[in-house]
C-alpha cells in the first residue's frame, strides 16, 4: 500500500517549481515511500533507557583561556606597510575610477 499518492508527488514538484514527467511521478512516490518507512523505522527504536545527548562521544573544551596580552602600537602596525598615511595603512583607491 502506498503511503504517498501520485497528487501528493505532483504537489510537493509544483511547491518545489519542479517539472515533473508522468513517469518520474511514479518513480518518485514509490522513493518517498521508501524514505517514509525508513524515517518510521528510525522512530521505533526503543529510546527510553537512553539519556539524550548531543554527541555520540564525550567532549572536552580544548581552548586556552583568555589572556589579555599587550597589542602592537600603531607605528610597531605600520612599520611593515608597504605604504602609510596619516596613521594609516594607504591602500589603491577602487571607487570611484569607473567613469
Amino acid at each position: 500500500m502506498s503511503n504517498i499518492s501520485r497528487d501528493e508527488v505532483a504537489h510537493l514538484a509544483r511547491l518545489a517549481r519542479l517539472a515533473v514527467t508522468d513517469e518520474e511521478l511514479d518513480v518518485f512516490a514509490g522513493q518517498l515511500d521508501q524514505i517514509l518507512d525508513s524515517v518510521a523505522k528510525v522512530g521505533e527504536v526503543a529510546t527510553d533507557d537512553i539519556p539524550p545527548t548531543s554527541h555520540a562521544v564525550p567532549l572536552t573544551n580544548t581552548f586556552r583561556p583568555d589572556v589579555v596580552r599587550p597589542g602592537l602600537s600603531q607605528e610597531e602596525a605600520l612599520a611593515g606597510a608597504p605604504a602609510a598615511e596619516e596613521g594609516r595603512f594607504r591602500v589603491p583607491r577602487i571607487l570611484g575610477e569607473e567613469q
